[in-house]
Parts: structure tokens; sequence; C-alpha cells
């Protein structure tokens, strides 16, 4: 009688021990998670001297939405979500804080530049805010939209020495996430081009 409840005891508890595992092949799969960097393709910018000035550049300020690390898109109107199954390497403001510190290193304009992780003193200090950085789409016309409005900072005494609003729009040539990640790298090279020659700019004034 004991060897017989034992068996059934042991057939019992082999039931509850495979249905757990049958219930869960039946639940959906996650997407698998696409990560992507910045493409980017810095240019060297023709002529122009090396300033004997150090330049930090710290993290533009950004809404909730876009201060992560979800690929943002505007599919109509005022709405805005985010691409399913995609996400940035890093928040978008990193990843332009990333790009344009890029962008100020190989064209070498400035005697040094830092990043606001760096906590390094510096002459001048690059910043400002990222309302956009997303693509926008009307109908099946989609372009990718980033705007920087930048702020540059005397850090002696903490003077805005100059601001300019920078807005950058690339079409997106295809329906791939590819091609959308690229229309973001060419979107951000010219972004950071054109940051690079107004700064230097302000700063040789």
């Amino acid at each position: 009688m004991i060897k017989l409840k034992l068996r059934q005891t042991l057939r019992l508890l082999a039931l509850v021990a495979v249905i757990p595992l049958t219930a869960c092949t039946i639940l959906p799969q996650s997407p698998v998670q696409q990560v992507y960097l910045l493409p980017a393709q810095p240019t060297a910018m023709p002529g122009g001297q090396t300033l004997d000035r150090s330049l930090r550049i710290v993290q533009p300020n950004s809404n909730q939405f876009l201060n992560g690390t979800r690929i943002a898109v505007q599919p109509q109107g005022s709405e805005i979500t985010s691409f399913s199954g995609s996400r940035w390497s890093d928040p978008a403001p990193l990843l332009l804080r990333n790009r344009l510190i890029q962008e100020f290193r190989t064209n070498g304009h400035f005697r040094s530049v830092s990043s606001d992780d760096d906590n390094l003193q510096a002459d001048l200090e690059l910043g400002g805010d990222l309302p956009s950085f997303q693509g926008v789409y009307n109908g099946d016309q989609g372009e990718v939209v980033i705007q920087f409005d930048a702020r540059l900072v005397r850090t002696s005494d903490r003077r805005v020495i100059a601001n300019r609003s920078f807005v950058i729009r690339e079409p997106i040539h295809g329906k791939s996430m590819n091609n959308v990640v690229q229309a973001f790298g060419l979107a951000s090279d010219k972004l950071a081009a054109q940051t690079l020659a107004w700064t230097h700019q302000q700063a040789a004034n």
C-alpha cells in the first residue's frame, strides 16, 4: 500500500512539473530587439585656425520620450511612438553629444575637446536642447528631423556667448529599419558639421 501511494505521488509530481513547461510554449515570443549604433562619417573642415581654447561638450537637454534608447517616430500628426523591435545603443542626447565630440576632435580646431563625463576644466561649453530626434512620416514619405538648439557658454562666468537653432531634415529612402538608421546618420553628419563651423566662428570672435 505504501509503495502504491508513493508511485501515485511521484506520478502527480511529474505531471505538475510538466504543466508549466507546456503552458510556456503557448505564450507569444518577444520580438528580437535590434540595437543600432548611430552611423557617422566625420568630415575634415577645410581651412580654419586651431583656437587656443578648450571646449567641453555636454549632453543636450531633451524631453522624457527622447531621453531614452527608443528610436522615435511620428507616424502621423503630433502622435509620437517608437519603431517596434529596434533601439539605439545609447539615449538620443548621448548619441548626439558623442557625435559632436567625434566631429570636433577629428577637425582639431580647438586645443582640446572634452565631455561632461571627463569633468575637466574648459574655456567654453557647448550644450543646449534637443527637442527633435525622430523619424516623421507624411503618408508614405518619411524623413528624419533633428533639431538642436545650441548654446555656447563661457565657463569662467557662465555667460552665454551665442545661441543658434539647427534643424536638419534628411529623407528616408526605403522602408527597412536600416534605411531609417542611415538617414539618422546622414542628418547627424550634417548637424555636426554645421555646429562645428558655427562654434568655431563664435569662439574666434
